[in-house]
């Protein structure tokens, strides 16, 4: 069954960027739609980003939108997000995973599956 590992994790200073990875194992990713989330200590998960199967289409929280990117590249059974512009409020333990349903759930953040283990985001004022 799948794997995910997750990197590229690190601290940065508030507008800086970093660029995630997630390399999957042991299972392809080309048929499934993926995404990102994110969890800060004390606080519920939270859905920041997905992308269709094909690529074609990609969603986000709002919160997000115009600084971050979701991409995949299904030859290196992998998905990316680069971030810029970072917040404070960014500072989370990032996730990737694998979709199991429709684009209208995976887009919504719903019906995921096959968890990574995170990378930590740390952004300092």
């Amino acid at each position: 069954q799948v794997q995910f590992v997750e990197s590229g994790g690190g601290l940065v200073l508030s507008g800086g960027s970093l660029n995630l990875s997630c390399a999957a194992s042991g299972g392809t990713i080309s048929e499934y739609h993926m995404g990102w989330f994110r969890q800060a200590p004390g606080k519920e998960r939270e859905f920041v980003a997905a992308i269709r199967r094909t690529g074609a289409h990609t969603a986000y929280v709002d919160s997000v939108k115009g600084r971050f990117t979701i991409s995949r590249d299904d030859a290196e059974n992998s998905i990316f997000l680069q971030m810029n512009n970072l917040k404070p409020d960014d500072t989370a333990a990032y996730y990737c995973a694998r979709a199991r349903g429709t684009w209208g759930r995976s887009s919504a953040g719903d019906d995921y599956d096959s968890w990574g283990q995170g990378t930590q985001v740390t952004v300092s004022s």
